[in-house]
């Protein structure tokens, strides 16, 4: 019987590593679809507005429908925590990348992405989630994964190298096409409060995206003990949305003056659909899932896939070239991946004496009954959920 669970639990494993590096080929699309309509002109909060209200309007039926008979009592303290899931990674994770990459450019936010899994992997160990054994090999190996994913990640923005697919000047051209169309005016309100200080746009850019790198870093550390305590994934990525739809379209309203901003071309309405129906609902779904089967710094260890994706979208889409770094970082970051997974496989191996799994808990996507719910094994001391997440029910 316990090496049929393994089993299950194994495939349950792969199917989340599989989702995993989905989110990231679908973020990479999102990044090229949002800066063509960022350079269109369309506002970045009305962007995210429509964008999270799409995706509220998909997630939330979706949650109620299937998930009705598993979902426990909502508490005071479960609702602080969604607000903060809300703050973190719907509203300050969104806004800030959109505004980061208004003023700096795609390199740039692509070249501070990898410091997600740095900021995650540094506050699961601090929140419980995550244990770190330096002295052992397990404990050497994730520390040693995570930087040769990062420094792949790296290498691909700093480092071109020759050109291996496609004509580097078909790349240069692309370019500058999109160069000349322009960047929008960000909002005017965060603008003017720095630039009191003497700070510049790209400076501006730049806190952006680290405060963007920050907001998701926390929402998956915050997110994991959640999970334990709430297991009814989908209703956890809905009430998050409810919050941070909530802030953003307040925000929204307070800071557009014209009500041109509003309107959205066609091009701008494909931008909104992508971003909400599958930028937003499937991958904070599907990201939601992975985060209570792998654990957040695994799942974080993902999001240096995203300047690879982006680049074997552009060779497709848009014909450009695939550099010598490309290929050279993209296999650093898989060989970083899988060290990481390794280790995690030998800690579970030898935490329990058991068949190897790095699996949390053994989760479906979609709950079907309350009784299909296990209980994840990582319920240790957590800010957001208190002393009754530490205390497991006694057994009749």
């Amino acid at each position: 019987m316990a090496g049929m669970n393994g089993l299950g639990s194994e495939r349950e494993a792969w199917k989340a590593h599989a989702s995993m590096a989905l989110v990231q080929l679908v973020n990479g699309g999102y990044h090229v679809i949002t800066k063509v309509a960022l350079n269109v002109g369309v506002n970045q909060l009305v962007f995210c507005v429509f964008r999270d209200l799409l995706a509220l309007a998909i997630l939330a039926p979706v949650a109620y429908v299937r998930e009705k008979r598993i979902r426990p009592p909502m508490t005071k303290r479960l609702l602080l925590s969604f607000f903060f899931l809300g703050l973190t990674g719907i509203f300050g994770n969104q806004l800030l990348f959109l505004l980061g990459l208004s003023y700096t450019n795609p390199t740039y936010a692509a070249a501070i992405q990898p410091s997600i899994p740095v900021f995650t992997f540094l506050l699961a160990v601090m929140m419980g989630t995550e244990r770190v054994n330096l002295l052992k090999t397990e404990g050497q190996a994730k520390v040693g994964g995570t930087l040769i994913c990062v420094s792949g990640a790296i290498l691909m923005v700093l480092f071109r190298g020759p050109a291996l697919l496609g004509q580097k000047d078909a790349d240069f051209a692309a370019q500058i096409d999109i160069s000349a169309r322009g960047q929008p005016e960000p909002a005017g309100w965060l603008m003017s409060n720095f630039l009191e200080f003497g700070l510049e746009h790209w400076h501006i850019g730049v806190l952006c995206l680290i405060g963007n790198c920050m907001c998701m870093a926390a929402f998956l550390a915050i997110q994991a003990p959640v999970l334990a305590k709430y297991p009814a994934n989908i209703s956890v990525t809905a009430f998050s949305y409810v919050f941070g739809a909530v802030l953003m379209v307040s925000t929204a309203f307070l800071m557009t003056n014209e009500s041109t901003d509003w309107n959205l071309t066609q091009s701008e309405l494909s931008a909104v659909l992508y971003a909400g129906v599958v930028a937003s609902a499937l991958n904070y779904g599907l990201l939601t899932w992975s985060n209570k089967i792998l654990g957040p710094a695994l799942v974080a260890l993902y999001n240096p896939l995203q300047p690879a994706a982006s680049a074997f979208l552009s060779r497709i889409f848009l014909g450009s070239p695939i550099y010598l770094g490309s290929v050279i970082g993209g296999f650093l970051i898989i060989a970083g991946l899988y060290v990481v997974t390794w280790a995690s496989y030998r800690e579970r191996h030898t935490a329990i004496g058991m068949m190897p799994t790095i699996v949390r808990s053994s989760e479906p996507l979609v709950h079907k009954d309350a009784s299909s719910i296990n209980k994840s094994p990582y319920q240790r001391g957590h800010i957001f959920l208190g002393p009754s997440a530490l205390t497991p029910k006694p057994s009749d």
